[in-house]
């Protein structure tokens, strides 16, 4: 090992650390967050310069322990200080047991526990603060719930900073496009129109956002427990999978009182009445109407979501002989079914077929959601003692809402457009 190779390993770690740089310079001067992409490239760079770390560390110590040749004269090399690197679960599994048995009557708390303690009486105590999982197992759990959440996936999401509960944000107050209605009050005017000018201003409203808890509970059996593996494996996927169901069925259909406000229950929501003399579930004249009351810029990106009862009776559905609904494959030639060449998905949090709700043309890019600081976990026996039961407890803090508040009234018609359409009942 020579030094010339140590100063060219820290030229290459000094080369990621500016381009990491640059790409937080350049989110900073465009006053936004990083996106998906950007944010993949930042932590590729954080584990290049880790990487580099290691290597010049180790490079620098066998420089130093290398015997010295006296007939050549060699500048004197002082080894860096080793860096106390943090130990850490290698599963997800084995961290849940360390936490199982760390809350056990005189269990020993595993070290690699205590230096990621969760706020509370005592943070080296499991039954006053509790112990966070470790923070890539808590990145997994919740990358592994937006992609099991259908519509969690699809919405714009601002995370939330370390001392922030909620966010205010302000949005344009309009709902026409009528001169004088546009940006909520901006109007211009051709010279000749008016002798004298009238000011104009565009209109704002707040949207208020404040995070909401989702929980969930495990209980494990000392059977279970036994098998770190199998139960990495049931908590993954059963805390993934709810939780995931659980923020779409919000995303859809909450109350917005103690969870996020749901499409169907804001103003935004455009609501398609009923043929007059309609029997069916569903009709031609149904889905052209939804069609037509879709915002025309959310056509690019609008799903159409269905309680799988319907589909039976899209099959059904022609115009002058031909089929409106393609299923996957076949004619489309596309991994999914379309419906006026937009995807068709089934939902399980739609409504019963007949019922608002049961079938959706939405956006969901026009929905806002914020979250706070990931999945969090903790651990006790006390609850479920008795049982011979270890409970796990899971948090996350979220929110959201529709960007829209109301429906928009066209430049020139009478029927409102919306992100979000819906067909009214019809049993």
């Amino acid at each position: 090992m020579t030094i010339k190779k140590i100063l060219e390993m820290k030229a290459k770690r000094e080369d990621a650390r500016l381009k990491a740089m640059a790409v937080l310079t350049k989110a900073e001067s465009e006053d936004r967050f990083l996106t998906d992409d950007e944010q993949k490239e930042i932590d590729k760079y954080e584990s290049d310069i880790r990487s580099w770390d290691e290597s010049i560390s180790r490079a620098e110590r066998l420089l130093a322990a290398e015997p010295e040749d006296r007939g050549i004269e060699k500048p004197e090399v002082k080894p860096s200080p080793a860096k106390t690197e943090e130990k850490r679960f290698n599963t997800f599994g084995e961290q849940l047991m360390a936490a199982y048995r760390a809350a056990a009557p005189g269990g020993k708390i595993d070290e690699r526990l205590t230096t990621r303690a969760a706020s509370g009486l005592n943070e080296t105590n499991p039954s006053d603060g509790g112990f966070l999982v470790q923070q890539d197992f808590v990145s997994e759990l919740l990358k592994r719930t937006y992609e099991t959440g259908i519509l969690a996936s699809r919405v714009k999401r601002i995370p939330i900073t370390t001392n922030s509960n909620g966010l205010k944000i302000n949005a344009v107050d309009e709902d026409s496009r009528a001169n004088g209605s546009r940006w909520g009050g901006v109007q211009t005017y051709w010279e000749s129109e008016a002798a004298e000018l009238t000011g104009s201003k565009p209109k704002f409203r707040q949207m208020d956002l404040s995070l909401k808890k989702l929980t969930g509970l495990c209980y494990a059996t000392d059977e279970l427990l036994q098998d770190a593996s199998a139960l990495e494996s049931v908590i993954r996927q059963a805390f993934a999978e709810e939780f995931g169901f659980k923020i779409d069925d919000a995303i859809l259909s909450g109350s917005g009182s103690g969870e996020p406000l749901g499409i169907l229950n804001s103003g935004a929501m455009v609501t398609v009445a009923k043929e007059a003399d309609q029997t069916s579930k569903i009709t031609v004249e149904n889905l052209i109407k939804m069609w037509n009351r879709l915002w025309a810029r959310s056509r690019a990106n609008a799903i159409w979501y269905i309680n799988q009862e319907l589909e039976p009776y899209l099959y059904t559905l022609k115009i002058d002989d031909k089929p409106v609904y393609i299923p996957a494959g076949g004619l489309s030639e596309k991994p999914y079914a379309t419906l006026f060449g937009r995807p068709v998905i089934p939902l399980e949090q739609c409504n019963a077929a007949g019922e608002v709700g049961d079938i959706i043309l939405a956006d969901i890019g026009q929905y806002l959601m914020i979250d706070k600081g990931g999945v969090k976990a903790a651990s006790s026996i006390h609850v479920r003692f008795l049982y011979d039961e270890n409970v796990f407890r899971f948090i996350y803090r979220c929110d959201g809402q529709p960007i829209w508040n109301k429906p928009l009234a066209p430049y020139k018609g009478s029927a409102t457009v919306s992100p979000f359409v819906g067909l009214a009942k019809r049993n």
